[in-house]
């Protein structure tokens, strides 16, 4: 992936990889509203397509905006802390982990010295979404990214049994039974979601809800003369 440092660049990004996924569940969605023996064929292997671009897309935009956040080169306490624990992860791994003071003292120090370095936080493994993307594993990933999960809550259940549960059956070669017309709700909902998804990492990313909120300190009152 290359280096996104404008919002215009995120911006152009994001509707690239909107747009071909879109395309490509489009021709999907045409054929499994064709009457024929093929048509039962083409909705099951539309199921694990739609869920191979929800969990595509939810992957690769959330890659994106964090390529947008890294290049703006703040240093991690300039960032909320989400987005600063992901550069800090080792070293905050080990003081969970250690038992030994000494290696949690190092740890810590090492925390607190590298607070006002310039932040890391671009990777392929800090967007994981366990190759199962249901709805528990969606709302980790956005939260780690500061995004709200409210508005998604209402597609859970589409997301953990219409499209995983459904996806995993076919995957591992049982027969699915869904007809055209509860297909293309499907298509619809995921759609919507993706959309959203964007929607929200865009407007994020406009706002810069990534830095961490300037702290002002309260002046103090002096008495009327």
């Amino acid at each position: 992936m290359s280096e996104i440092k404008t919002l215009p660049q995120l911006q152009d990004a994001l509707d690239k990889e909107m747009s071909w996924r879109v395309k490509e569940i489009g021709s999907f969605t045409v054929a499994a509203k064709a009457n024929g023996p093929q048509r039962r064929f083409f909705i099951r292997a539309g199921v694990a397509l739609l869920y191979a671009h929800w969990e595509g897309f939810i992957k690769s935009s959330s890659d994106m905006y964090l390529n947008y956040i890294h290049n703006k080169s703040l240093s991690y306490a300039d960032l909320k802390s989400c987005f600063a624990v992901m550069g800090l992860k080792s070293k905050l791994n080990m003081l969970r982990e250690s038992k030994k003071s000494k290696a949690n003292v190092e740890a810590f120090e090492f925390i607190t010295s590298e607070l006002g370095k310039t932040a890391s936080i671009y990777g392929s493994n800090y967007i994981d979404t366990e190759s199962n993307l249901t709805s528990i594993v969606f709302s980790n990933i956005a939260q780690s990214l500061d995004i709200e999960i409210d508005a998604y809550q209402m597609h859970f259940n589409l997301i953990d049994q219409s499209l995983v549960h459904r996806r995993n059956k076919i995957a591992h070669g049982e027969y699915i039974d869904i007809g055209g017309k509860e297909f293309s709700d499907l298509v619809e909902n995921v759609l919507l979601m993706m959309r959203n998804y964007k929607t929200d990492l865009e407007n994020a990313a406009s706002l810069e809800k990534y830095k961490r909120p300037a702290t002002t300190s309260a002046q103090p009152q002096l008495p009327p003369s």
